[in-house]
This record gives structure tokens, sequence and C-alpha cells, in this order.
């Protein structure tokens, strides 16, 4: 196995091939306090491209309702108890990723869920006690709590699909490192479902091959946010795409958020697979909670969130998430609004730190009627 740089980890680490970044890299962030689970984002991906035979149980992204949300059942949770012990030292993970804590003949640490660990696709909607009907994977006592976690393919840096693929049918395209499966390749084996612990590739038993989320990247070509981007009614979501820390950008939206704010941070770090696309954390969920999910950032990251209010900057560049359908790789705040710019510094949006307020008085004088509130 080669050894690798995984900066979300903080050290290096074993993978099956050598470091090969792409020439940018495709990158999203979502905001957990703005989702509504209104699961537009979900059909917006699903009329898209799972709407034909075999597909019917796919859901390339899909919105979850932490702690008992599953899509399959039980995904994290299983994957979790079958690592063990995860520690960190500082931004140090201490622990085995999964390409360390794989057995004998096996490239990567996974699961391959069974058929009826898709049946329920919403199972724990909404649910934030033990009283979860229908396949609830497991339960504790805690606090009357629970948040929405939209989920897509992370495209990852060390993809463990890839890893896994006896046929070289999975890789990162070069250009933007969209993470795809070569269809003429594919033989159906599985081993990418069983590899991915996101559980973000799914099997088309009508065509043998299996098939994942595109990153819609015929739009990212023209400069266009994939469809469950542009669909986004809470615009909890920006994509675009993240340099490595070493290469950094303020003036580049993602890279602010991630690197210099570090308030977005991955999901499940400790895997090992440098997932590319982040979060920001909820900020009433249980801080113990968030470390699991993000690593040891969180605390750090919902503080940050929590003085947004009293920092326009990151005000501002929050306020432009869903602003536009076009990807927006630069940014700057003037005054009292922020502007998403394209590369050569063209604005394409402009956004207002504060939304005019207007009080309409009871009484209308122009039409001489007293306006009551409805019950």
């Amino acid at each position: 196995m080669a050894r690798v740089h995984n900066w979300q980890i903080g050290r290096e680490m074993s993978y099956w091939y050598p470091e090969s970044r792409p020439t940018r890299q495709f990158a999203a962030i979502f905001d957990t306090n703005k989702c509504i689970a209104c699961q537009t984002c979900t059909l917006a991906c699903k009329t898209t491209w799972t709407s034909g035979r075999g597909q019917e149980y796919m859901l390339w992204n899909n919105v979850e309702t932490k702690p008992y949300g599953f899509y399959p059942l039980g995904w994290d949770v299983t994957l979790l108890e079958k690592l063990g012990a995860q520690s960190w030292s500082g931004s140090r993970y201490d622990g085995r990723t999964l390409f360390e804590a794989a057995g004998p003949g096996e490239r990567v640490l996974g699961w391959r869920p069974d058929d009826l660990d898709y049946a329920h696709p919403n199972v724990g909607e909404d649910d934030c006690t033990r009283n979860v009907d229908r396949g609830a994977h497991f339960s504790f006592e805690h606090e009357a709590w629970f948040f929405y976690l939209a989920r897509i393919c992370n495209h990852c840096t060390y993809p463990g699909c890839l890893a896994a693929c006896p046929r070289g049918s999975i890789y990162k395209r070069p250009e933007d490192g969209i993470v795809l499966v070569d269809q003429g390749r594919c033989r159906g084996y599985r081993e990418c479902v069983k590899a991915c612990p996101y559980k973000k590739v799914f099997y088309n038993p009508m065509t043998g091959t299996s098939e994942k989320c595109i990153a819609c990247f015929p739009k990212i070509e023209q400069g266009i946010a994939p469809q469950c981007f542009e669909n986004c009614i809470g615009k909890i979501r920006m994509a675009g795409f993240l340099s490595t820390p070493d290469k950094a950008n303020a003036g580049n939206p993602i890279d602010y958020l991630v690197h210099e704010r570090k308030v977005a941070l991955p999901l499940f770090p400790q895997f090992g697979l440098e997932p590319n696309v982040y979060y920001i954390p909820p900020v009433h969920v249980p801080l113990p909670y968030l470390r699991m999910l993000f690593g040891p950032g969180a605390d750090a990251a919902v503080a940050t969130y929590r003085q947004a209010k009293d920092d326009p900057d990151l005000t501002g560049l929050l306020k432009l998430f869903g602003s536009s359908e076009r990807l927006l790789p630069r940014w700057r705040r003037q005054g009292e609004f922020v502007l998403g710019l394209a590369e050569n510094g063209t604005e394409l949006a402009r956004v207002p730190l504060r939304e005019p307020l207007r009080v309409i008085q009871a009484y209308d004088p122009v039409q001489r009627v007293t306006r009551t509130n409805c019950p």
C-alpha cells in the first residue's frame, strides 16, 4: 500500500494508490442549521437521474433526521462499531482508518447492506425519541433534539469505492476530482457498495452495474450548480472547488469557510477518505455527538457560527448560499453587500447583509380599512 497525506486527520495514512490530486477538486458546503428536510433536493435529483428501471430505490441525494435517520438502515453506526475505538490527539487522528483496519484479503473495512436496509428511506424522520416506527436501528436516552443531514456522494480524495473495485471501473476525473463509474468496465461485483462508508454507490439489478452521484458534471462544466443545489429551498448549499490547506485562498468561498474560518467540517473524517462535502454543524446538538460526526473541530465551528451575527464577512458569505444558479468561485464584501464573483471578477450575485424591514400600520389611510390578524 502507498503512503498518502490526509490533511483532515493530520497525518499520513495507507491507501491502495499513490497520492494524485486533481487539477482542482469539486467540493460543497451544507449548512445544517438551515435545512428543513423538505426533500426538494431529493426529488430534484431523483427526477433527473434515477427514474429508470432498477433505480427505484436509488437516492443519490437524501436527507436524514439524525440521530435516528439512516439510508440505508444503520449505514454509519454499523461501520463505527466495526471500526472500533477512534481517538484524536488535537487535530491528529490516532485511530485506524478504514484502509488500515481492513481484514486479510480486504482492501477497505466495509459492509454490504441487505435489500431490506433500503426499504424505509424516511425511517426516523422528525423523530427525537426512542419511539421510531418500523426499522429503528438503535436507541439511547437523550434530550429531545434532532437535526437534518443532507447527503450526496462526497467525491472523496481517497475513495473507498475506487480502492475496492477489482475492475478499475471507478475513477476520479483529473480536471475536477468528481468520482465516476465507467459503466462499460463495471461487472456489478458490488465491492464498491461494500467499501463506500457513506453508502452512496448503488447496484442496478437491471443493468448489472453500479451507479452513483455524478455531481451533475455536465452542469459543473458549464459553471452551473448541480440540481440538488439549484433547487434547495432552504439555501443551505454552496458548490465550488477546494484547495489544499497550503494553497487556500480566502477569496474562494469554499476555502474561506473550510480553511480560514474552519466553520465547515467533513463528515466522519476518521474514516480516512478525505471527503469533499463539508457541513456547518447544527448549533443545538450536544457537542460529543458532533465530535463523533465531524471530528474535534466541531466545538470551534459551532462557536464561530454562533458569532456570525457580529461578523459581517461570515454573515455575508452565508447569505450567498443559494443566491445564484452559477458557481461562485470568488467573493468579497462591499459595504452592506456581499458579492459573488466569477474567476475574472465579473459580478454574478449581489446580496444585502440586511433585508429591508417594513412595518405596516394596522390602519390603511388610503384604503380606509383596518387590517386584522387572522387567527
